[in-house]
């Protein structure tokens, strides 16, 4: 916890200087100063303000294992720059209010209830209700503050806003109340309960653990209550290489029932084999079975499920390529990762769509310009929002000026990937 004074100086002090380079990548460092500073500032001028906290949770990018978490199966993804960022203070009682940039009111809460409210959900509340619900469910302590926040994680952009802010309030939570003991990945389930109870959105847990976690991560849900990780140690910039999201256009907020046909009908298919999820099928089973599925499921639920299998298996296969320091086997999974979705899954455009195929349009201008080098896949969701490329470092300028000339300025955006998960700065 800082003093007014002190709060004011970490960002351009020597060591607020290195975490922030560490956590946006040196170019940013600057600019990202004087966005805490701003918040700082912000924050002072709502009250009396005693002792506060700079609390950051990023968003996250999804390499691989596209739609494959909620079957309980493996993922490869990575916490990146762009970040939702609080600067908070604790307060008698179990009253919150917390103001956000961008909205004329506070969001204010009592979490003296903790139980899902109808009428909050979709909304800033049900979450911050939720992940303080789900903390004290498993026996942390929660606890009021007051504060001001701001998020660079654009909404419905597939950077997976949502789940950086549910990390945000349960990180909040851990360092005011917890004395940061909470592990990560008890806070991503706590936001994905959150989003599931409160919000009224089905997810599964992998954005919130790559918002946890932090770096990149090889993630196995084959037990969803206890899921497996590793960090995947590679450097992509140092292999000659940089990762970039392009927003194609469109927002997930209003795609709810195309994201949660996908799971439903995975699961659907999981049935007729007696099974909670698709983790323990394998692709011949689903052949053998295949008429079948196309009877009582349909034929949309079975493309999906081949989807899965082979996915969750080259999210595998592309984690130990990275941990091999095999990139160009990596980078041809990610083709086929991005085939995959396309033709099996489904995801790059939504049922029907004629006129807006912004994603279909992103990837093959990409395709156009990188020809033989690199890849391109839908990134995260689908239906809307980005696209995420592997272009060559010397082309990185060339390509962000190419594709916002097409989709329109800041459309693009070079990720730099975050060495760590949410968290508070503690210098």
């Amino acid at each position: 916890m800082h003093n007014p004074d002190s709060l004011l100086k970490l960002p351009r002090s020597r060591e607020g200087r290195k975490l922030l380079a560490r956590w946006y990548g040196e170019s940013r460092a600057s600019s990202e100063a004087a966005r805490w500073e701003r918040l700082a500032e912000l924050m002072l001028s709502i009250g009396d303000v005693q002792k506060a906290t700079f609390i950051s949770s990023p968003g996250r990018t999804e390499l691989g294992g596209n739609h494959t978490d909620h079957n309980d199966g493996r993922v490869l993804c990575a916490a990146v720059h762009l970040d939702s960022l609080a600067c908070v203070a604790p307060q008698d009682g179990l009253m919150v209010e917390l103001h956000s940039e961008g909205w004329a009111e506070p969001f204010r809460v009592d979490l003296g209830d903790l139980e899902p409210r109808p009428a909050e959900r979709g909304t800033p509340e049900a979450l911050i209700r939720g992940v303080a619900a789900a903390i004290s469910r498993r026996g942390g302590n929660i606890g009021g503050f007051s504060g001001m926040m701001t998020s660079a994680v654009p909404a419905g952009s597939g950077l997976s806003s949502s789940a950086s802010v549910e990390v945000l309030f349960g990180q909040i939570q851990n360092a005011l109340y917890n004395q940061n003991r909470i592990p990560p990945v008890e806070l991503a389930m706590a936001g994905k309960e959150a989003e599931n109870l409160h919000f009224g959105k089905p997810c599964g847990l992998m954005d919130q653990m790559a918002c946890a976690l932090g770096g990149i991560s090889a993630i196995d849900f084959g037990r969803p209550e206890k899921p497996k990780w590793a960090r995947v140690s590679f450097d992509f910039e140092k292999a000659g290489y940089v990762l970039a999201v392009v927003y194609a256009g469109g927002n997930h907020a209003d795609l709810t029932d195309d994201y949660a046909a996908i799971p439903a009908e995975m699961h659907a298919v999981a049935e007729l084999f007696g099974l909670p999820s698709l983790r323990k099928l394998s692709f011949e089973r689903l052949i053998r079975k295949s008429a079948e599925i196309r009877e009582k499921a349909g034929d949309r639920a079975l493309l999906r499920a081949i989807h899965f299998v082979n996915e969750s298996d080259r999210a595998r296969d592309m984690a130990t390529a990275l941990d091999e320091d095999r990139l160009k086997k990596y980078l041809k999974l990610v083709k086929r990762s991005g085939d995959s979705s396309w033709r099996l899954l489904q995801n790059v455009m939504t049922p029907g769509a004629v006129r807006d195929q912004s994603l279909a349009v992103a990837i093959e201008l990409t395709k156009a310009f990188i020809g033989k080098d690199g890849a391109v896949r839908v990134h995260g969701g689908g239906f809307a929002g980005t696209i995420q490329t592997y272009v060559k470092l010397e082309q990185a300028e060339e390509y962000l000026e190419f594709m916002d000339a097409r989709f329109g300025p800041g459309a693009t955006t070079i990720l730099h990937i975050r060495p760590d998960g949410a968290g508070e700065a503690l210098l």
